[in-house]
């Protein structure tokens, strides 16, 4: 009588070639998945940045005394313009994938910083105010 032998399971080799291909995909898919986070980053500074020049155009339109020579600063998580700055920074942006630009305005890194706010007044009310935004370090 011959023995029959347990052919179940994998073998080393099967097993070996399952790990290196599960291996290549993390290695081509991490710098992918990073790229997409910085972009997000990138995304939300700019929105940011948006609510700003935003509250800005509503404070000038509003006749609000806030609104003057000296800066501003936005205030992210309340979504206002004040005359002091924010608790901490919520710039995300990196200077990975090229920074972030929004309207003539482009900054290699925004990580921990703020949006500095300043208006001018036009000299004929007719015209609009100039809105400048610039990120600053708390």
């Amino acid at each position: 009588m011959s023995k029959r032998l347990n052919k179940k399971g994998f073998t080393l080799a099967e097993l070996l070639i399952v790990v290196a291909i599960i291996a290549v995909l993390v290695v081509v898919s991490v710098p992918i998945f990073s790229s997409k986070l910085e972009k997000a980053r990138e995304a939300a500074d700019v929105a940011n940045m948006r609510a700003a020049k935003a509250a800005a155009a509503s404070m000038y339109l509003s006749d609000e005394a806030g609104i003057g020579d000296e800066p501003l600063f936005y205030d992210a998580e309340k979504g206002i313009l004040s005359k002091s700055k924010p608790a901490k920074g919520y710039g995300q942006g990196t200077e990975t994938d090229g920074g972030v630009t929004y309207d003539n305005y482009k900054n290699t890194k925004c990580a921990g910083q703020i949006i500095q706010v300043k208006v001018k007044k036009p000299a004929d009310l007719k015209d609009e105010p100039e809105i400048t935004l610039t990120w600053v370090d708390l």
